[in-house]
């Protein structure tokens, strides 16, 4: 099956005591930046090591794959949201420059 340019294939599962093995998720590379999925990668480095065959494997129940997704995707669109609100903003208002804070 075909993944779409800007996509990654990850299956994620538990070795043990998950019915039916491992769930195939298609996912936006973009998640591959953010700090919870980073601390995932980590924990399949530990449990595959860099040199695993096959297809990126994830360590962790489908449930807590579908939280940390969803806790994703919920960041992304409220700094989208944040982003274009303040542009909208600032265009509105010529002149008005201002900076957030990191």
């Amino acid at each position: 099956m075909k993944v779409k340019k800007g996509w990654l294939v990850v299956w994620v599962g538990l070795e043990e005591g998950e019915d039916g093995g491992f769930q195939r998720f298609v996912i936006p590379i973009s998640h591959l930046k953010h700090p919870l999925f980073i601390s995932l990668l980590d924990n399949a480095h530990e449990v595959y090591g860099y040199h695993a065959t096959g297809p990126l494997r994830l360590p962790c129940s489908v449930d807590d794959f579908l939280h940390l997704r969803w806790r994703i995707e919920k960041e992304t669109n409220n700094y989208h949201n944040h982003f274009h609100q303040q542009n909208h903003f600032h265009h509105h208002l010529p002149g008005s420059l201002s900076f957030n804070s990191c």
